[in-house]
């Protein structure tokens, strides 16, 4: 699935983008409170790294090799 699909209107997407950084934000706390300052900021780079890897390397079911922007 596209992260923005074609019918989606412009303010649907800015809230969806401020959704998930307020998500991030989250599991920052949570990563930083679990682990401790240092831990939870390296647990914080590797949890999004494998995140943003899994979009990236996952293929879109209708995606034809182009970016929907």
């Amino acid at each position: 699935m596209a992260y923005f699909p074609k019918i989606m209107d412009s303010s649907e997407r800015g809230l969806k983008i401020v959704a998930d950084v307020l998500v991030a934000l989250l599991l920052l706390v949570f990563a930083i409170v679990f682990f401790g300052v240092l831990g939870g900021l390296v647990a914080f780079i590797i949890l999004e790294s494998a995140l943003l890897a899994v979009d990236y390397l996952v293929p879109d079911a209708d995606s034809a090799g182009t970016a929907i922007r």
